[in-house]
Protein backbone atom coordinates (compact mmCIF):
# COMPACT_ATOMS: atom_id res chain seq x y z
CA UNK A 1 0.00 0.00 0.00
CA UNK A 2 1.53 3.72 -1.43
CA UNK A 3 1.38 6.11 1.79
CA UNK A 4 -1.00 9.48 0.92
CA UNK A 5 1.36 11.90 -0.88
CA UNK A 6 3.35 14.54 1.49
CA UNK A 7 2.48 17.15 -0.78
CA UNK A 8 -0.89 16.65 -0.51
CA UNK A 9 -1.64 17.11 3.19
CA UNK A 10 -3.61 19.93 3.77
CA UNK A 11 -2.08 23.06 6.10
CA UNK A 12 -0.13 21.22 9.14
CA UNK A 13 2.38 23.71 7.86
CA UNK A 14 4.78 24.12 11.34
CA UNK A 15 4.48 19.87 11.02
CA UNK A 16 5.14 19.31 7.58
CA UNK A 17 7.92 21.79 7.94
CA UNK A 18 9.86 20.27 11.00
CA UNK A 19 9.67 16.55 9.06
CA UNK A 20 11.15 18.17 5.99
CA UNK A 21 14.03 19.08 8.26
CA UNK A 22 14.44 16.33 9.94
CA UNK A 23 14.98 14.89 6.68
CA UNK A 24 17.69 17.45 5.56
CA UNK A 25 19.49 17.27 8.86
CA UNK A 26 19.08 13.80 11.04
CA UNK A 27 21.51 15.70 13.73
CA UNK A 28 18.68 17.81 14.63
CA UNK A 29 17.24 15.13 16.71
CA UNK A 30 13.81 13.77 15.10
CA UNK A 31 9.52 15.02 15.89
CA UNK A 32 7.44 14.98 18.18
CA UNK A 33 4.09 15.88 17.05
CA UNK A 34 1.12 16.16 20.23
CA UNK A 35 -2.36 17.02 18.88
CA UNK A 36 -6.24 16.09 18.56
CA UNK A 37 -7.08 12.56 17.15
CA UNK A 38 -7.56 12.79 13.33
CA UNK A 39 -5.20 15.91 12.38
CA UNK A 40 -3.16 13.66 10.68
CA UNK A 41 -0.08 13.22 12.57
CA UNK A 42 0.28 9.38 11.70
CA UNK A 43 -0.55 10.11 7.97
CA UNK A 44 2.32 12.75 7.77
CA UNK A 45 4.90 10.58 9.62
CA UNK A 46 4.02 7.53 6.88
CA UNK A 47 3.54 9.93 4.28
CA UNK A 48 6.97 11.48 4.59
CA UNK A 49 8.44 7.86 4.19
CA UNK A 50 7.86 8.47 -0.04
CA UNK A 51 10.24 11.72 0.31
CA UNK A 52 13.13 10.37 2.07
CA UNK A 53 16.17 9.69 -0.72
CA UNK A 54 17.61 6.28 -0.86
CA UNK A 55 20.56 5.09 0.82
CA UNK A 56 23.18 3.02 -0.03
CA UNK A 57 22.79 -0.64 1.75
CA UNK A 58 24.39 -3.97 1.50
CA UNK A 59 21.96 -6.69 0.30
CA UNK A 60 20.00 -8.07 3.23
CA UNK A 61 21.77 -6.80 6.18
CA UNK A 62 19.81 -6.74 9.12
CA UNK A 63 21.32 -3.07 10.12
CA UNK A 64 21.11 -1.39 6.50
CA UNK A 65 24.95 -1.58 6.36
CA UNK A 66 26.40 1.24 4.00
CA UNK A 67 29.66 -0.96 2.92
CA UNK A 68 30.81 -4.61 3.44
CA UNK A 69 33.00 -3.59 6.10
CA UNK A 70 29.85 -2.35 7.87
CA UNK A 71 28.59 -5.49 7.95
CA UNK A 72 28.21 -6.98 11.34
CA UNK A 73 29.97 -10.15 12.48
CA UNK A 74 26.90 -12.01 13.03
CA UNK A 75 25.15 -11.56 10.27
CA UNK A 76 24.88 -13.65 7.23
CA UNK A 77 27.34 -12.74 4.66
CA UNK A 78 27.56 -9.14 2.98
CA UNK A 79 25.94 -9.36 -0.74
CA UNK A 80 26.26 -6.50 -3.22
CA UNK A 81 25.60 -2.88 -2.31
CA UNK A 82 22.28 -1.30 -3.50
CA UNK A 83 19.97 1.45 -3.70
CA UNK A 84 17.07 1.03 -0.96
CA UNK A 85 14.37 3.16 0.28
CA UNK A 86 15.03 5.06 3.79
CA UNK A 87 14.19 2.80 6.42
CA UNK A 88 10.76 4.10 8.54
CA UNK A 89 10.04 1.43 11.27
CA UNK A 90 6.82 1.54 13.04
CA UNK A 91 7.35 0.81 17.47
CA UNK A 92 3.87 -0.76 18.16
CA UNK A 93 2.66 0.17 21.84
CA UNK A 94 3.05 -3.32 24.27
CA UNK A 95 6.08 -4.39 22.46
CA UNK A 96 8.52 -6.20 24.30
CA UNK A 97 12.26 -5.53 25.35
CA UNK A 98 13.05 -8.42 22.91
CA UNK A 99 11.47 -6.82 19.98
CA UNK A 100 12.98 -4.07 20.53
CA UNK A 101 16.70 -4.60 21.12
CA UNK A 102 16.74 -8.01 19.49
CA UNK A 103 17.44 -11.67 21.62
CA UNK A 104 18.19 -15.47 20.99
CA UNK A 105 17.07 -16.75 17.49
CA UNK A 106 14.99 -19.66 19.39
CA UNK A 107 14.27 -21.57 16.24
CA UNK A 108 18.10 -22.35 15.67
CA UNK A 109 18.85 -22.70 18.76
CA UNK A 110 16.25 -25.55 19.07
CA UNK A 111 16.63 -27.13 15.59
CA UNK A 112 20.50 -26.80 15.01
CA UNK A 113 21.85 -26.15 18.48
CA UNK A 114 23.19 -22.37 17.70
CA UNK A 115 23.39 -19.70 19.01
CA UNK A 116 22.20 -17.11 16.98
CA UNK A 117 21.19 -13.28 17.19
CA UNK A 118 17.50 -12.20 15.90
CA UNK A 119 17.74 -8.59 15.32
CA UNK A 120 15.36 -6.36 16.49
CA UNK A 121 13.11 -3.62 15.33
CA UNK A 122 16.49 -1.29 16.80
CA UNK A 123 18.56 -2.93 13.60
CA UNK A 124 15.62 -2.57 11.21
CA UNK A 125 16.10 1.53 11.80
CA UNK A 126 19.61 2.09 11.98
CA UNK A 127 20.62 4.46 9.76
CA UNK A 128 16.40 5.45 9.10
CA UNK A 129 13.26 6.41 11.11
CA UNK A 130 12.04 5.44 14.04
CA UNK A 131 8.27 6.31 14.83
CA UNK A 132 6.40 5.42 17.91
CA UNK A 133 2.69 6.49 17.83
CA UNK A 134 0.79 7.04 21.10
CA UNK A 135 4.76 7.83 22.41
CA UNK A 136 3.42 9.31 25.90
CA UNK A 137 1.31 5.59 26.45
CA UNK A 138 4.80 4.00 25.58
CA UNK A 139 5.71 1.78 28.86
CA UNK A 140 8.61 3.08 31.10
CA UNK A 141 11.76 0.62 30.89
CA UNK A 142 10.79 0.62 26.86
CA UNK A 143 11.59 4.61 27.21
CA UNK A 144 14.43 4.23 29.09
CA UNK A 145 15.94 1.72 26.86
CA UNK A 146 15.46 4.01 23.97
CA UNK A 147 17.40 6.93 25.65
CA UNK A 148 20.21 5.03 26.42
CA UNK A 149 20.54 4.02 22.80
CA UNK A 150 19.52 7.43 21.25
CA UNK A 151 22.48 9.21 23.70
CA UNK A 152 25.05 6.41 22.43
CA UNK A 153 23.54 5.54 18.59
CA UNK A 154 24.03 1.90 19.74
CA UNK A 155 22.52 -0.89 20.88
CA UNK A 156 24.01 -3.68 23.18
CA UNK A 157 22.66 -6.46 24.03
CA UNK A 158 24.01 -8.73 26.68
CA UNK A 159 21.56 -11.89 27.62
CA UNK A 160 21.33 -15.71 26.77
CA UNK A 161 24.49 -16.25 26.49
CA UNK A 162 24.78 -13.15 23.76
CA UNK A 163 27.22 -10.57 23.73
CA UNK A 164 25.62 -7.99 20.57
CA UNK A 165 26.69 -4.74 19.72
CA UNK A 166 25.48 -2.62 16.35
CA UNK A 167 25.22 0.74 15.52
CA UNK A 168 21.55 1.75 16.32
CA UNK A 169 21.46 5.83 14.84
CA UNK A 170 17.60 6.85 13.89
CA UNK A 171 15.64 10.02 13.48
CA UNK A 172 12.64 9.41 16.62
CA UNK A 173 9.49 10.71 15.82
CA UNK A 174 6.74 10.80 17.69
CA UNK A 175 2.84 11.10 18.02
CA UNK A 176 0.24 11.58 20.51
CA UNK A 177 -2.31 12.79 22.20
CA UNK A 178 -1.82 15.08 25.16
CA UNK A 179 -5.30 14.46 26.47
CA UNK A 180 -4.00 10.53 27.06
CA UNK A 181 -1.03 11.74 28.94
CA UNK A 182 2.03 13.89 28.98
CA UNK A 183 5.36 12.28 28.06
CA UNK A 184 8.57 11.79 30.59
CA UNK A 185 10.99 14.93 30.43
CA UNK A 186 13.62 12.79 29.79
CA UNK A 187 12.45 11.41 26.68
CA UNK A 188 10.56 14.50 25.97
CA UNK A 189 14.26 16.20 25.90
CA UNK A 190 15.44 14.01 23.32
CA UNK A 191 13.17 14.98 20.39
CA UNK A 192 14.70 18.02 18.50
CA UNK A 193 11.34 19.49 17.88
CA UNK A 194 7.95 19.60 18.66
CA UNK A 195 5.15 20.69 17.15
CA UNK A 196 1.26 20.83 18.00
CA UNK A 197 -1.38 20.44 15.70
CA UNK A 198 -5.06 21.26 15.72
CA UNK A 199 -8.46 20.17 13.42
CA UNK A 200 -8.94 22.97 11.16
CA UNK A 201 -11.67 25.02 11.88
CA UNK A 202 -12.16 27.01 8.76
CA UNK A 203 -14.69 24.90 7.15
CA UNK A 204 -13.02 25.01 3.25
CA UNK A 205 -9.68 23.66 4.92
CA UNK A 206 -12.20 20.86 5.61
CA UNK A 207 -13.62 20.38 2.74
CA UNK A 208 -10.25 20.09 0.84
CA UNK A 209 -8.53 17.12 3.36
CA UNK A 210 -11.85 15.56 2.92
CA UNK A 211 -12.01 15.97 -0.83
CA UNK A 212 -8.30 14.90 -1.15
CA UNK A 213 -8.57 11.58 1.28
CA UNK A 214 -11.92 10.57 -0.79
CA UNK A 215 -10.13 10.79 -3.67
CA UNK A 216 -7.11 8.97 -2.33
CA UNK A 217 -9.48 5.94 -1.25
CA UNK A 218 -11.68 6.21 -4.44
CA UNK A 219 -8.90 5.83 -7.26
CA UNK A 220 -5.58 5.97 -5.32
CA UNK A 221 -3.29 5.19 -9.03
CA UNK A 222 -4.58 8.33 -10.32
CA UNK A 223 -4.93 10.26 -6.90
CA UNK A 224 -0.49 9.22 -6.65
CA UNK A 225 0.03 10.28 -10.06
CA UNK A 226 -1.55 13.55 -10.03
CA UNK A 227 0.48 14.77 -6.50
CA UNK A 228 3.56 12.61 -7.80
CA UNK A 229 4.99 16.19 -9.46
CA UNK A 230 4.57 18.17 -6.40
CA UNK A 231 6.87 15.31 -4.42
CA UNK A 232 9.41 15.21 -7.06
CA UNK A 233 10.00 18.76 -6.38
CA UNK A 234 9.81 18.53 -2.80
CA UNK A 235 12.33 15.15 -2.74
CA UNK A 236 14.61 17.85 -5.25
CA UNK A 237 14.66 20.33 -3.12
CA UNK A 238 15.18 17.84 0.24
CA UNK A 239 18.23 16.21 -1.68
CA UNK A 240 19.73 20.14 -2.85
CA UNK A 241 19.13 21.41 0.49
CA UNK A 242 21.41 18.22 2.46
CA UNK A 243 24.08 18.73 -0.29
CA UNK A 244 24.08 22.25 0.87
CA UNK A 245 24.26 21.88 4.33
CA UNK A 246 28.15 21.81 4.51
CA UNK A 247 28.33 25.35 2.55
CA UNK A 248 26.22 27.25 5.04
CA UNK A 249 27.36 30.13 6.53
CA UNK A 250 26.39 31.09 10.44
CA UNK A 251 27.40 34.41 11.15
CA UNK A 252 28.22 35.05 15.02
CA UNK A 253 25.30 37.44 15.32
CA UNK A 254 23.30 34.72 14.43
CA UNK A 255 24.81 32.65 17.31
CA UNK A 256 23.98 35.49 19.81
CA UNK A 257 20.64 35.21 18.65
CA UNK A 258 20.19 31.44 19.53
CA UNK A 259 21.65 31.91 22.82
CA UNK A 260 20.05 35.36 23.76
CA UNK A 261 16.78 33.83 23.00
CA UNK A 262 17.67 29.87 24.90
CA UNK A 263 18.65 32.39 27.94
CA UNK A 264 15.80 34.18 27.92
CA UNK A 265 13.28 31.37 28.12
CA UNK A 266 15.36 29.76 30.44
CA UNK A 267 15.96 26.49 28.97
CA UNK A 268 18.20 24.02 30.58
CA UNK A 269 21.50 22.89 29.18
CA UNK A 270 22.85 24.14 25.59
CA UNK A 271 21.00 21.22 23.52
CA UNK A 272 18.36 24.01 22.89
CA UNK A 273 21.00 26.39 21.13
CA UNK A 274 22.24 23.24 19.28
CA UNK A 275 18.80 22.18 17.90
CA UNK A 276 17.57 25.89 17.26
CA UNK A 277 21.09 26.38 14.83
CA UNK A 278 20.74 22.81 13.42
CA UNK A 279 17.21 23.25 12.55
CA UNK A 280 17.72 27.20 11.43
CA UNK A 281 20.85 25.95 9.51
CA UNK A 282 18.67 23.27 7.21
CA UNK A 283 15.44 26.08 6.95
CA UNK A 284 18.28 28.17 5.40
CA UNK A 285 19.38 25.27 2.77
CA UNK A 286 15.81 24.62 2.30
CA UNK A 287 15.27 28.26 1.14
CA UNK A 288 18.21 28.35 -0.76
CA UNK A 289 20.11 30.94 1.32
CA UNK A 290 23.70 30.59 1.84
CA UNK A 291 23.47 32.15 5.40
CA UNK A 292 21.31 31.57 8.38
CA UNK A 293 19.59 34.85 9.69
CA UNK A 294 18.00 35.78 12.41
CA UNK A 295 14.55 34.90 10.44
CA UNK A 296 15.34 31.57 10.18
CA UNK A 297 16.27 31.33 13.89
CA UNK A 298 12.42 33.23 14.18
CA UNK A 299 10.87 31.13 11.92
CA UNK A 300 11.82 27.56 13.97
CA UNK A 301 12.02 28.83 17.36
CA UNK A 302 9.02 27.54 18.62
CA UNK A 303 9.41 24.13 17.12
CA UNK A 304 12.91 23.89 18.72
CA UNK A 305 12.04 25.50 22.52
CA UNK A 306 8.51 25.00 23.50
CA UNK A 307 9.12 21.72 24.57
CA UNK A 308 12.20 22.89 26.37
CA UNK A 309 10.35 25.57 28.51
CA UNK A 310 10.31 25.17 32.80
CA UNK A 311 6.75 25.14 33.97
CA UNK A 312 5.67 28.75 35.20
CA UNK A 313 2.81 28.50 37.58
CA UNK A 314 2.27 32.37 37.43
CA UNK A 315 2.13 32.48 33.55
CA UNK A 316 -1.19 30.32 32.02
CA UNK A 317 0.42 31.34 28.46
CA UNK A 318 1.00 28.21 26.34
CA UNK A 319 4.54 26.88 25.63
CA UNK A 320 4.19 28.43 22.08
CA UNK A 321 2.67 32.00 22.91
CA UNK A 322 5.80 32.67 25.77
CA UNK A 323 8.00 31.70 22.63
CA UNK A 324 6.33 33.94 20.91
CA UNK A 325 6.56 37.28 23.45
CA UNK A 326 10.29 36.26 24.38
CA UNK A 327 11.29 36.88 20.80
CA UNK A 328 9.61 40.19 20.97
CA UNK A 329 11.04 40.91 24.20
CA UNK A 330 14.59 39.88 23.00
CA UNK A 331 14.37 41.08 19.60
CA UNK A 332 12.79 44.49 20.41
CA UNK A 333 9.81 44.06 17.66
CA UNK A 334 5.93 42.90 17.31
CA UNK A 335 4.96 39.08 17.76
CA UNK A 336 5.66 37.10 15.08
CA UNK A 337 2.87 35.24 14.29
CA UNK A 338 4.89 32.53 12.63
CA UNK A 339 6.02 31.30 15.64
CA UNK A 340 2.94 30.74 17.22
CA UNK A 341 1.82 27.39 15.79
Amino acid sequence: MTAFPFTAIVGQDEMKQAMILTAIDPTIGGVLVFGDRGTGKSTAVRALSGLLPPIQMVTGSPTNAATVQDQPDWAAPAGDVITAPTPVVDLPLGVTEDRVTGSLDIEKALTRGEKAFEPGLLARANRGYLYIDEVNLLEDHIVDLLLDVAQSGENVVEREGLSIRHPARFVLVGSGNPEEGELRPQLLDRFGLSVEVTSPTDIDTRIEVIRRRDAYETDRDTFLAQWEPQQDTLRARIVAAKAALSGQVTPDDTLRACAELCIALGSDGLRGELTLLRAARALAAFDGAGTVTLDHIKSIAASALRHRLRRDPLDEAGSSARVARTLAEVFDEPTIAAVTG
